[in-house]
C-alpha cells in the first residue's frame, strides 16, 4: 500500500463537525506557551525556588481537577457547546491577567482560578467528539483531535521558546488571545443556532449506571493517574533538567518540545488506523507505558547532548502515541449517551490530578535525591503501572472479544 493510500485511509470517513472541533483545538493549542515554560518562568524571572515553582504547577492541577468535574457535570446537564465556549473565553482573559501577578500568593491564586475555568473545556470537548463520531471510528476521531492538539503544541512550543527569549509576558498574551480566537472560530464554524443538544432521557427510562461505581474503570483511572504523574514530568521537570544540567537554551528546549507535537501530527493517526481493532486497547496502553518509562531511565544513561535530547523525545513520543489514543477508546467504550460526562470528567480529572502530584513530587524528589533519583523512580512507577494494567486485562478481558465495545459492570 502506498504512503498516500495509508494517509487517505487514516483520514477518511470522519465527521465534518469533528474536523471543525479539531480546527478549534488547533487554534487554541497553537498558543499553548505558558504551561511548558511556567516552571522556568517562576525560577528565572520571578526568582522562586524549584519547590515553589512545583507548588505553582500543583495549584494549576488542583484547579484543573475541580474544573474537569464541573465541566463534565455541567455538560451532562446543559450541553457541551456552551461549556466549551465559556471555558475558552474566560481562560483567554485569565491567561492575560496572569502575566501581571508577580508574587507567589497572587500567582498561585490566579493560576488556580485560570485552570479551573480553562479545564472545564476538556470533558465538554471530549463529549462533543464522541457525540459526532461513529462507533467504528471513535479512536481515529480522538486521534484527529490529538493531531490538532499536538500540531498546535508544536507551533506553540517552538514559538514560545522564541518569545520567552524576548519577553516572558508575551507568552501569556499569546496564550490568552488564541483562547479567545478559538472561541470565535467555534462560533463561526458551529454556530449556537445550529447546535442540537442531545435529547434528555425519557422519564421512565432506566437511569444509567454511574461511572463512579464502575470498578474496572475506577481501577483504570487510578493506574492511569500514576502514569500521568510520570508523563507530566516530560513537560514540567524535564525542561528544567535540560536547562540546569544539560545547559540547553530555551530555544532548543522549545524545539525539542515542538518535535513531540510534529511527530504525533505526522504519524499517530496512520499508526492508530493500522492498529485499531487488532488487539485490545489495554494491550497497546501497556506497551506505551513501558516505552515511556524506558525514556525516563535513559535520561540517566545518555550523555548531555542535543542528539540525546532528540532520542529521549522520540521514545517518549512513541510511548505517548501507543498509549493515549487507546486510553480514549477505552473510556468511551465503557460509557453511554446518558453518563458520558461522568466518564469524560473522571478521565480529565486523572490528568488534572497528575498535574497536582507531578510538580510537587518532582520538586520534592529533586530536593531530596536529585534528578537521577527522579528519573529512576519514574521508570519504576511506569513498570508497576504496566504490570497492574496487565492484571486488569488478564482477569477481565483475556480470551474475550478484542473489540473495544465493552460491557459496563
Amino acid at each position: 500500500m502506498s504512503l498516500f493510500q495509508l494517509y487517505k485511509n487514516a483520514y477518511s470517513g470522519l465527521a465534518r463537525n469533528n474536523w471543525y472541533l479539531s480546527i478549534v483545538m488547533l487554534v487554541n493549542r497553537a498558543g499553548t506557551m505558558v504551561v511548558p515554560f511556567m516552571t522556568i518562568y517562576c525560577i528565572n524571572q520571578l526568582h522562586f525556588s524549584v519547590a515553589q515553582a512545583g507548588y505553582i504547577m500543583a495549584l494549576f492541577g488542583a484547579g484543573s481537577i475541580i474544573g474537569a468535574y464541573l465541566g463534565g457535570w455541567l455538560s451532562d446537564r446543559i450541553g457541551f457547546y456552551d461549556i466549551q465556549l465559556g471555558a475558552l473565553l474566560s481562560g483567554g482573559l485569565l491567561f492575560i491577567s496572569l502575566a501581571y501577578q508577580h508574587t507567589f500568593i497572587t500567582l498561585g491564586i490566579g493560576t488556580f482560578i485560570l485552570s479551573l475555568c480553562n479545564e472545564a473545556f476538556r470533558p465538554a470537548n471530549s463529549m462533543a467528539i464522541a457525540y459526532y463520531s461513529k462507533p467504528e471510528n471513535k479512536t481515529r476521531s480522538y486521534s484527529l483531535h490529538r493531531l490538532a492538539t499536538n500540531l498546535g503544541w508544536a507551533v506553540g512550543a517552538a514559538l514560545g521558546g522564541l518569545l520567552a527569549s524576548i519577553n516572558f509576558k508575551l507568552l501569556f498574551w499569546v496564550d490568552g488571545c488564541t483562547n479567545i480566537v478559538a472561541a470565535l472560530v467555534l462560533m463561526k464554524l458551529m454556530p449556537r443556532s445550529g447546535y442540537t443538544r442531545p435529547e434528555k432521557p425519557h422519564p421512565h427510562e432506566e437511569k444509567p449506571k454511574s461511572a463512579y461505581k464502575d470498578k474496572i474503570y475506577l481501577t483504570f483511572i487510578i493506574l492511569v493517574t500514576f502514569f500521568n504523574v510520570c508523563f507530566f514530568q516530560f513537560f514540567v521537570m524535564e525542561p528544567v533538567y535540560f536547562k540546569l544540567h544539560w545547559h540547553f537554551g530555551v530555544r532548543l528546549i522549545g524545539v525539542l518540545l515542538a518535535l513531540n507535537g510534529i511527530i504525533i501530527a505526522l504519524v499517530e493517526l496512520v499508526m492508530v488506523n493500522m492498529l485499531e481493532g487488532r488487539r485490545h486497547a489495554l494491550v497497546y496502553i501497556i506497551y506505551g507505558i513501558l516505552i515511556t518509562g524506558t525514556a525516563f531511565v535513559l535520561l540517566n544513561v545518555l550523555a548531555p547532548h542535543p542528539i540525546s535530547g532528540i532520542i529521549i523525545v522520540l521514545i517518549v513520543t512513541l510511548g505517548e502515541m501507543m498509549s493515549m489514543p487507546f486510553m480514549n477508546s477505552f473510556w468511551i467504550s465503557r460509557s453511554g449517551e446518558r453518563n458520558r460526562g461522568q466518564y469524560a470528567a473522571l478521565y480529565t480529572m486523572s490528568w488534572s490530578g497528575a498535574q497536582v502530584i507531578a510538580p510537587a513530587l518532582g520538586g520534592q524528589v529533586i530536593v531530596l535525591g536529585g534528578f537521577t533519583v527522579l528519573w529512576y523512580l519514574l521508570g519504576v512507577i511506569c513498570l508497576a503501572v504496566a504490570l497492574s494494567l496487565w492484571l486488569v486485562y488478564k482477569f477481565n478481558y483475556h480470551n474475550k472479544s478484542q473489540k473495544t465495545k465493552l460491557i459496563n459492570i
